[in-house]
C-alpha cells in the first residue's frame, strides 16, 4: 500500500453541536439487557460498585455517578432497584434513570463527614433487600480474564463492602464476580448501542476531535503546553482520561500534567484529550520538515509514522461487521510486526462512557464485530530513539437497518458521519465499508510535521 506525505486540506470540524441526551426508550432496553443478562447466569441479585473513576456501569442504569464518593445499585431479579448512597449523593436518587429507592450508607461519604449511624453497613444492605439469596453477582468495573486463578471469585470491591456483603448474606450464598455482564466483549449489554446511544456517544467524539484539531493548529514555538492544553477544555464537559499536551520528554519530574514548558523546535509533541464516546490523540513532531530533525531521527517519515499509517489504514479498510477479532489482531501483526514495532496492548477496543471499556481484539478471540460496537483506532508503536506516531480516533460499526436508523432519527449527525466518510475517501483515499460511521472528525488524518499544518499522510491512489 503506497503512502506519501502530501499537501491536502484539513478535515472540517463541528462546533457547538448540541448533545443527545438518551431516551427512555434507550434506557428500558438497557434494564432489559441487565435483568436478562442476570437471568442467564441464575443471579438472584446483582450488586454495581461505583466511584468516580468506576462508574460507568452504575450510571448505564442510573444515569450518574457517585462524583466523589462511593455507590451501590442493588438490582433484583425482580426489577426491583435499590441505590446505596452517601451523604451527599443522596438527592440525586430522586432523578436517577430506572426507578429506584435509596438506603443511606454514611460510610461512602469522604472521610470526617458525619457518619452517626445506629445501623451497620451489613444492616443497610440488608435494608436493600439483600438478605437471603444464593446467587449474587457483583460488577465492579475490571474483567479479570488471566490464565491463572479463577476469574470468578476476584473482586475490584472495597474490602469493607465485600465483607459487608458477606455478613449480609447466607453464607450459603455463592459470590460471583459479574462485571462481564456488563462489558463481555462477547456478550456484555454494554458493547453495543442503538441509534441513540450512537447519537449520545458521537458528541463526545466530535467534541474530541475537534478539540484536538484546533489545539494541533496552535502549536507554536515558544508557547507552553498550559497554553495549548486550554484549547482541549471544550464546553465544561468532563474527560475521561487525563488529558495530554506534552512537549519533549513526557514525565519529567514524575509529572503527568500540563506544564509551563515551551515547544521547542525538534521537539517530541504528544496531545490527547478524551470525552464519553471518544478520545483523539496525536504524536509527532514540532518541525516543519524532515530538515530540521536531528539527524538521528530525520528519517522518522520512513521508520515510524509511514509504516505506523500503513497499520492503521489497513485496520479502517479491513473493519466491517462480522470481522472477527483475531483477524483485526493478525492483520495488524502482518502489516506492523510487534517484534518491530514492539506495540503490546490490544490494537482496538470499544470505547462507551470510558475511553477503554473492553476489546474483543485479541489473538485468540473468535468474537464477531457487531453493529452497534463503537471502536477507538488504538495502536501505539514504539521505535527506540523516536517519537511515537498516534492518530487515534473513534469509528462506529452499524449494519444497513442502524444506518438506516440513525439517518431518520439523526439527520444533522448523519449528515456529518458522510461528510467524513467522503472526506476520507476523497481526500485520504481511505476506502471505508459501508459498515464503518466515523464519529470523529479527524479518523486517518496524520500530521507528522506539526508546524505545516498543510502535509499529512495519504494513500495514493491505485
Amino acid at each position: 500500500m503506497p503512502i506519501t506525505l502530501t499537501t491536502i486540506k484539513q478535515p472540517e470540524i463541528y462546533l457547538n453541536v448540541p448533545g443527545v441526551v438518551l431516551d427512555d426508550q434507550t434506557i428500558q432496553q438497557r434494564r432489559s439487557k441487565v435483568l436478562q443478562g442476570m437471568a442467564k447466569q441464575h443471579l438472584d441479585a446483582l450488586v454495581v460498585y461505583a466511584d468516580k473513576e468506576h462508574g460507568g456501569n452504575f450510571e448505564y442504569l442510573t444515569g450518574f455517578i457517585p462524583r466523589f464518593e462511593e455507590g451501590l445499585l442493588v438490582l433484583h431479579k425482580s426489577g426491583e432497584a435499590v441505590l446505596v448512597l452517601g451523604n451527599e449523593n443522596l438527592k440525586l436518587a430522586q432523578y436517577a434513570r430506572v426507578p429506584a429507592s435509596v438506603v443511606h450508607a454514611p460510610w461512602f461519604s469522604l472521610p470526617n463527614q458525619p457518619m452517626d449511624t445506629t445501623l451497620s453497613l451489613q444492616e443497610v444492605l440488608q435494608q436493600a433487600g439483600l438478605r437471603d439469596q444464593q446467587r449474587l453477582g457483583i460488577a465492579g468495573w475490571k474483567l479479570f480474564t488471566g490464565a491463572n486463578g479463577n476469574n470468578t471469585s476476584m473482586f475490584d470491591i472495597p474490602t469493607f463492602i465485600f465483607q459487608a456483603l458477606q455478613s449480609a448474606l447466607p453464607t450459603t450464598c455463592e459470590l460471583l464476580n459479574a462485571t462481564g455482564l456488563f462489558i463481555s466483549p462477547r456478550d456484555g449489554a454494554r458493547i453495543t448501542n442503538n441509534a441513540n446511544e450512537i447519537a449520545h456517544y458521537e458528541y463526545g467524539a466530535n467534541l474530541a476531535s475537534s478539540a484536538a484539531l484546533t489545539a494541533l493548529n496552535a502549536v507554536e514555538l515558544g508557547k507552553t503546553e498550559k497554553s495549548i492544553a486550554a484549547l482541549l477544555a471544550a464546553e465544561g464537559q468532563a474527560n475521561n482520561v487525563v488529558t495530554i499536551a506534552a512537549t519533549g520528554d513526557r514525565f519529567e519530574n514524575a509529572n503527568l500534567y500540563p506544564s509551563d514548558k515551551q515547544i521547542q523546535l525538534g521537539d517530541k509533541f504528544s496531545l490527547t484529550v478524551s470525552y464519553k464516546g471518544g478520545l483523539t490523540s496525536r504524536a509527532a513532531y514540532v518541525v516543519s520538515n524532515a530538515g530540521e530533525l536531528h539527524p538521528d531521527v530525520n528519517n522518522y517519515l520512513d521508520v515510524v509514522a509511514i509504516p505506523y499509517y500503513r497499520a492503521v489504514v489497513s485496520w479502517l479498510e479491513n473493519m466491517r461487521v462480522g470481522v472477527k477479532g483475531h483477524e483485526v489482531y493478525q492483520l495488524i501483526e502482518q502489516v506492523l510486526p510487534k517484534d518491530e514495532y514492539h506495540w503490546h496492548l490490544n490494537p482496538g477496543h470499544l470505547v462507551a462512557d470510558e475511553e477503554w471499556l473492553c476489546s474483543p481484539i485479541y489473538p485468540a478471540s473468535d468474537i464477531p464485530l457487531s453493529s452497534g460496537m463503537l471502536l477507538q483506532i488504538d495502536i501505539i508503536p514504539s521505535r527506540k530513539g523516536y517519537a511515537g506516531a498516534s492518530i487515534e480516533d473513534t469509528v462506529a460499526l452499524a449494519d444497513e437497518t442502524l444506518r438506516q436508523q440513525l439517518a431518520a432519527q439523526y439527520p444533522e449527525l448523519w449528515q456529518r458521519i458522510g461528510a467524513r466518510r467522503a472526506y476520507i475517501r476523497d481526500v485520504l483515499n481511505i476506502q471505508l465499508h459501508e459498515d464503518v460511521l466515523p464519529l470523529s472528525n479527524t479518523v486517518g488524518y496524520l500530521r507528522p510535521y506539526l508546524l505545516n499544518q498543510d502535509l499529512a499522510l495519504t494513500c495514493l491512489k491505485g
